[in-house]
């Protein structure tokens, strides 16, 4: 009685033995069906994420809309070779009115725009006080205006 065996085919992860001209054996696993597997799930895990995302609701804070038209007030303020600040044409006195006027500026909605013109022949640390004034009192808009006059 002959036992016929039905052919059937590679096994998926066979293993497989060779003979090595030594006299040893090596036995491994075919990957190559298993990276096929593990790109199938990559691919499927790739299309299905975006169908089990959900939004999240949050509730950010609302501004309040500003009119288009309005124009913020600008200030000239002035610095002259003396160190001299000139607040939109007025001199002031002290250190301590330019902090006071910067202040009340700042309480402002909109805050002013202001327009910094120094001499040129103004000791830079001048400058950096009047600089350091505004930004101390929160003051968004500041520019440093006439600086075409210092190219040469």
């Amino acid at each position: 009685m002959t036992t016929h065996r039905r052919y059937q085919g590679p096994r998926l992860f066979a293993r497989r033995t060779i003979s090595t001209p030594e006299g040893t054996l090596l036995s491994d696993i075919n990957t190559t069906p298993l990276i096929d597997v593990m790109l199938v799930l990559l691919v499927t895990l790739i299309v299905s994420l975006p169908l089990m995302t959900h939004a999240v609701t949050l509730n950010l804070p609302q501004a309040a809309p500003v009119a288009a038209n309005v124009r913020p007030e600008v200030i000239e303020l002035s610095i002259d070779f003396d160190g001299t600040v000139v607040w939109n044409g007025a001199t002031l006195a002290s250190w301590q009115q330019l902090e006071n006027n910067l202040h009340s500026e700042a309480q402002k909605t909109p805050q002013a725009q202001i327009h910094l013109f120094a001499d040129r022949r103004v000791k830079y640390g001048v400058v950096a006080r009047v600089l350091a004034a505004a930004q101390r009192n929160r003051l968004q808009q500041i520019g440093l205006a006439g600086t075409a006059r210092f190219k040469d």
